[in-house]
C-alpha cells in the first residue's frame, strides 16, 4: 500500500462552506423528506436516499426522471455551480443521501452517464473520505477529513480514476450531491454492465 502525501488530481475540499444557520435551515427540508433504502443485489444499504431531477436505479443502473430539485435546494446548487465553474442549470440532479450511525459507502466512482465535475456537501457529522488508485501491485490512497457544513469536487483524475468511499459512519451525517448528466448521454443508452 502506498500513502499519497497530495491530494488526487482535480480534487478540491472547502471547509466551511456553510454558516451554522444555513445548516440548519438545510436539516430543516431534509428532515422532511422521504427516504428510500437502496437495495444492491438485494441486499439493503445501511444508507438511504431522495433523488430529485434524475431517479439512479442500484440495481438496473438506469436513469429515469424524477421529481424537481426543491425550492429549498436551488440555493446551495447555485453555491454548487460555482465551485466547479459552471451554470447552475448545468447541475440537473441532486441526491440526498442519509448516512446513519454505522452506515457507509463501498469503493465506487459515480456513474459514468453524469458528467465530469460532481460536488458533494457534507452536513451533520464527520466522516473520512478515502480515495484509491492502482499503483503498480498495489494502491496509492489519500484521505480526506469531511466535516459538517464543509464542500468537495471531484473532477479530472479524481473523477475517473480514482475510486472514493466512506468507512461507516460514527454518528448521523447527511451528504448531498449534485451531478450534471455527461454531454451526448441520453435516457436510451444506460449503462450496461
Amino acid at each position: 500500500m502506498t500513502t499519497h502525501a497530495d491530494p488526487p488530481q482535480g480534487f478540491r475540499y472547502y471547509p466551511d462552506l456553510l454558516t451554522a444557520s444555513e445548516e440548519k435551515d438545510l436539516l430543516v427540508g431534509i428532515a422532511a423528506l422521504c427516504f428510500a433504502d437502496i437495495r444492491m443485489r438485494g441486499v439493503a444499504a445501511k444508507r438511504r436516499t431522495v433523488h430529485f431531477g434524475w431517479l439512479y436505479g442500484y440495481e438496473s443502473r438506469r436513469l429515469t426522471p424524477g421529481p424537481p430539485i426543491p425550492d429549498w435546494l436551488m440555493p446551495l446548487r447555485e453555491r454548487a455551480a460555482q465551485l466547479m465553474h459552471g451554470p447552475a442549470e448545468e447541475l440537473q440532479e441532486a441526491l440526498v443521501t442519509e448516512y446513519r450511525t454505522g452506515a457507509g459507502i463501498g469503493w465506487h466512482r459515480d456513474a459514468p452517464m453524469f458528467g465530469p465535475r460532481v460536488v458533494g456537501v457534507s452536513l451533520a457529522g464527520p466522516c473520512r473520505m478515502l480515495f484509491r488508485r492502482r499503483k503498480g501491485t498495489g494502491f496509492e490512497r489519500f484521505t480526506q477529513l469531511v466535516e459538517s457544513r464543509s464542500a468537495y469536487v471531484l473532477s479530472g483524475p479524481s473523477r475517473f480514476l480514482w475510486q472514493h468511499s466512506i468507512p461507516a459512519t460514527a454518528a448521523l451525517r447527511y451528504s448531498i450531491t449534485f451531478r450534471a448528466l455527461n454531454a451526448g448521454w441520453s435516457t436510451d443508452r444506460q449503462e450496461t454492465r
